[in-house]
C-alpha cells in the first residue's frame, strides 16, 4: 500500500526538516506538538516543562552554522558563526516560514499512543491518538516519524549520592538551570563534565563566593551531608548551598507500543539509529535519536531525506545498538542509501572547482543536495560561498576607501595544497 499521509511527532529541528523532506517527497504530512511554538530542545523558556528539553538562557551552539545548517537553507552571511540560542530560533523560524511548514502544525496537541493498526502487516498503517485542550482525537496514518529527540527525561542519578535526602541546601538538574542570578555569593557542586557541566560552572564562577572553590575535579559518587559534600578521597566541602547535576538525560517512547519499541538502559536497537528493525512493514522511523560528534540538524534532515525514500520502500534490513555516530561517516552512509552522496571522481572532472571545495573543504551539508532526489540548484553557490559567510561576521572594521584586500584567495590555497599533496605522492 503506497504511503501518502505521514504522522510527525514534534515540531524542533528534527520536526521540522522532516515535515520539509514529507513535502519534498509528495507526502502529506501533519506534525503534532506538544507546546505552543516550534523550536524544541532551542526554544529558550523561563521556567522548565515536564517531558520537554530546556536550556540555559545563555547557551550557544558549540558547531559552526556552515556544518549545522539545513543544506537547502544557508544561514544568513551575517548571523554569528556560533550562535545563541535566539539566533538559532530566529533561524527555524525563518525557515518554517520560507518552506511554509507552520500550516502542517497542529500545536498544543499530545499524542497519546501510537498502535499498529488490526491489518499492519498488509497496510504498514498506524493509528495515533492525540489529545488537545480535553478533546481527543484518533486517526489513522500511513507512516510516523517521532521527533521528540533524546533530551527529555533528565538523569537525576541519586542513588550515587548517599544522603542526598538529608542535605539542607537545594539540589537540582540542570535543565532547572536558567540564570546565574540566584545563586549570587554562593557556594555550589556542579556534578557532571560535559557541555552543560562546563559551561554552568563557568558562568556560576562570575557570581559565585569563591570561584576557587566552585569547579573542582573530584572522583565520582561522593556522599553527602546536611551542609557538605564528602569525597572519596577523603576531601570534605562544607557550606554547599546548591547542587546542580549536569548528568544528562534518558529517553523513551511512552506513547508507542514496546512491541514496537523497547528502551532498555537507555539503549535501544534501530537500524541506522532509525528503524525498528523486526516491523513487517517499516513505516515508523525514529529521526534525531543520536548524539553525533557534530551538529544533529544536517543529520536530522538527512534522516528524514532517507526516511520518506524509505516509505517508499527502498530499504535494507540489518541492526544497531547506539546512538553515538561519527559525523562524515554517518552522513555520507545515509546518503549513500538516499542516493544523494556526490561521486567525487565525476565531479572532478566536470566541475574541479568544486571538486575542490568539497575534497578539501568542510563536510557541509550542501554537498548532499548537488545530486540525487532532493538536488537544490544553489547547492554549488552554497558551497563555493561558505568562507565568506563565515568570515562576514568577523569583519568588524571599516576600511578606508581604496585599501584592498591583499588575502590570499582560498581557491589558490586549495591549489597550492593540492599541488603540493600531489607532487608529495609522485616523489616520495
Amino acid at each position: 500500500m503506497p504511503v501518502k499521509t505521514v504522522a510527525v511527532i514534534g515540531a524542533g529541528a528534527s520536526g521540522l526538516t522532516a515535515i520539509k523532506c514529507c513535502l519534498d517527497e509528495g507526502l502529506e504530512p501533519t506534525c503534532f506538538e506538544k507546546s505552543d511554538d516550534i523550536g524544541g530542545l532551542w526554544r529558550y523558556k523561563d521556567q522548565s516543562e515536564d517531558e520537554r528539553a530546556s536550556i540555559y538562557k545563555s547557551v550557544i551552539i558549540n558547531t559552526s552554522k556552515e556544518m549545522m545548517c539545513f543544506s537547502d537553507y544557508p544561514i544568513p552571511e551575517h548571523f554569528p558563526n556560533y550562535m545563541h540560542n535566539s539566533k538559532i530560533m530566529e533561524y527555524f523560524r525563518m525557515y518554517a516560514k520560507n518552506f511554509n511548514l507552520l500550516s502542517h502544525v497542529r500545536f498544543k496537541t499530545t499524542v497519546s499512543s501510537i498502535k499498529r493498526s488490526p491489518n499492519f502487516a498488509t497496510t504498514g498503517q498506524w493509528i495515533i491518538t492525540t489529545e488537545k485542550e480535553g478533546n481527543q482525537e484518533i486517526a489513522l496514518f500511513d507512516a510516523v516519524m517521532i521527533c521528540t529527540g533524546h533530551h527529555t527525561f533528565p538523569n537525576l542519578p541519586l542513588y550515587s549520592f548517599p544522603g542526598i535526602q538529608k542535605f539542607k541546601g537545594k539540589y537540582m538538574h540542570s535543565r532547572e538551570y536558567k540564570v546565574p542570578d540566584n545563586f549570587k555569593d554562593k557556594r555550589i557542586i556542579v556534578v557532571g563534565i560535559g557541555n552543560s557541566g562546563g559551561d554552568i560552572a563557568v558562568e556560576l564562577s562570575r557570581t559565585a563566593q569563591q570561584i576557587r572553590k566552585l569547579v573542582q575535579l573530584r572522583p565520582k559518587s561522593p556522599s553527602v551531608s546536611d551542609t557538605g559534600v564528602i569525597f572519596e578521597d577523603g576531601t570534605v566541602e562544607e557550606n554547599i548551598d546548591a547542587v546542580i547535576f549536569a548528568t544528562g538525560y534518558s529517553f523513551s517512547f511512552q506513547f508507542c507500543e514496546e512491541s514496537v519499541i523497547s528502551v532498555k538502559s537507555n539503549k535501544t536497537s534501530l537500524y541506522k539509529f532509525m528503524f525498528p528493525y523486526h516491523l513487517e512493514k517499516h513505516t515508523l522511523a525514529i529521526v534525531g535519536l543520536i548524539q553525533p560528534i557534530g551538529a544533529i540538524m544536517p543529520i536530522s534532515e538527512l534522516q528524514s531525506r532517507l526516511a520518506t525514500r524509505v516509505f517508499k520502500e527502498m530499504y535494507v534490513e540489518s541492526q544497531r545498538h547506539t546512538v553515538q555516530v561519527d559525523y562524515v561517516e554517518y552522513m555520507d552512509e545515509l546518503a549513500t542509501l538516499a542516493d544523494v552522496k556526490p561521486n567525487l571522481f565525476r565531479m572532478f572532472l566536470k566541475d574541479p572547482q568544486l571538486a575542490l571545495y568539497v575534497y578539501f573543504g568542510p563536510c557541509t551539508p550542501y554537498q548532499y543536495r548537488l545530486t540525487g532526489p532532493g538536488k537544490w540548484s544553489g547547492a554549488r553557490g552554497a558551497i563555493l560561498t561558505q568562507w565568506k559567510r563565515i568570515i562576514k561576521p568577523t569583519q568588524t572594521r571599516i576600511l578606508e576607501n581604496g585599501s584592498v584586500d591583499k588575502s590570499i584567495p582560498l581557491m589558490l590555497k586549495i591549489c597550492a595544497v593540492f599541488i603540493v599533496l600531489t607532487a608529495l605522492f609522485l616523489y616520495c
